[in-house]
């Protein structure tokens, strides 16, 4: 539990003594995300091809910390899309960016895919959060630290087959230094892929700007309403894109 700094008062004599720190709570919950068909809704099935008919998926989140704790609908897009081209990641190796909750990534992971989340280095309290989630979904992954812009070792032996980035598009002071991460990361394997999902309040002009200026093009562009099923669309809100990212080979070639 986290507490506010102590503070100082003035006693009846005039004297100035210690008030002892005042205990905020953390909101933690957990919060269940299926997919599949519905009757697995208690338990994975797999079918007799090993082919996962459906899971679920359950996410700590802090309704008290940053956006980095909480499942917003970017999120939750990209998972089912993720679930709904299993077959595409079922053996491959993938990267999530800003994973925050991480939805997207643990649907790759339970598909199959060998998988790396990452969020901000200095976001100790998120990384440990995915490390709990982990562990709550008995999932096999990688958690590291991972901050756009900057060229620390680790980043180095990252060669993912697609790379996952559900609402990154947030604040525009990040956008370069986000295009300069996702471009190295494609460039370190030949074919990758970028996939994510965005609010129209990022601005398509600024985002088609840096993917011009950054050497890449756009493979896919989707309004997410278009595969979600009913009954996860209904609780969506706002115009949600996805769009598929690769490198211009053309660009690269001259």
């Amino acid at each position: 539990m986290a507490s506010l700094p102590s503070q100082r008062s003035k006693g009846n004599s005039g004297t100035v003594s210690e008030v002892s720190p005042v205990p905020i709570p953390i909101m933690k919950t957990i919060s269940r995300h299926y997919f599949g068909e519905e009757e697995t809704k208690n338990v994975d099935i797999i079918s007799a091809d090993g082919d996962h008919r459906g899971f679920y998926i359950d996410i700590i989140e802090n309704i008290e910390e940053t956006y980095g704790m909480f499942v917003w609908p970017c999120s939750i897009a990209l998972a089912e899309y993720v679930w709904q081209q299993r077959a595409r990641f079922s053996g491959t190796t993938v990267v999530e960016l800003g994973s925050g909750t991480s939805l997207p990534g643990f649907v790759a992971a339970k598909v199959g895919s060998s998988i790396v989340m990452t969020d901000n280095s200095d976001k100790l309290e998120v990384l440990d959060n995915i490390r709990a989630t982990c562990e709550l979904n008995k999932v096999k992954c990688e958690v590291m630290g991972l901050t756009w812009g900057k060229w620390d070792a680790p980043i180095f032996n990252l060669n993912p087959q697609i790379v996952l980035g559900a609402d990154v598009f947030y604040d525009n002071k990040d956008f370069d230094d986000l295009f300069a991460t996702v471009t190295f990361l494609l460039q370190q394997s030949p074919g990758s892929v970028f996939i994510t999902t965005y609010h129209n309040r990022s601005g398509h002009h600024r985002i088609n700007f840096l993917i011009l200026k950054w050497g890449l093009k756009c493979e896919k562009l989707l309004d997410v309403f278009c595969f979600m099923p009913s009954h996860k669309a209904a609780n969506l809100h706002g115009s949600i894109q996805l769009a598929e990212i690769t490198l211009n080979v053309q660009n690269f070639l001259m």
